[in-house]
């Protein structure tokens, strides 16, 4: 029958009841979700933890391949003579003499700072 003319068959009241029970189990679905989006300490700690085992992940890669590199470089070095692997030194600090500078500037700043501390004394 059509519900327009107001002849409609009524509905059982155990239908009435079954959706009620279905429309009150979906609302308590959608508040829970609602509330976690909510909760930001909650996300907070939840995207700390994915960071977290990201980076742990990440660190037991990179370990493994510089692992993986010292091993290679510690062989070669043993097949290298000493004096081969001093001329291959010198050579690489001709060709860039920045971070020989640099590390013979922070040498001299711990110096300078030693001696300072100790003047105070």
């Amino acid at each position: 029958m059509s519900d327009k003319n107001g002849n409609a068959a009524k509905p059982d009241l155990v239908t009435l009841r079954e959706e009620i029970r279905q429309t009150r189990a979906d609302l308590g679905e959608t508040v829970q979700v609602l509330a976690s989006r909510a909760d930001v300490k909650a996300r907070a700690r939840e995207q700390v933890e994915e960071t977290k085992q990201r980076v742990l992940t990440r660190a037991a890669a990179m370990t493994g391949r510089v692992r993986e590199a010292a091993l290679g470089a510690g062989g070669r070095v043993r097949e290298t003579p000493p004096r081969e692997l001093a001329y291959q030194a010198g050579s690489r600090v001709r060709a860039n003499p920045l971070p020989a500078v640099l590390v013979v500037a922070g040498l001299v700043a711990v110096a300078g700072v030693i001696l300072i501390i100790r003047g105070r004394r």
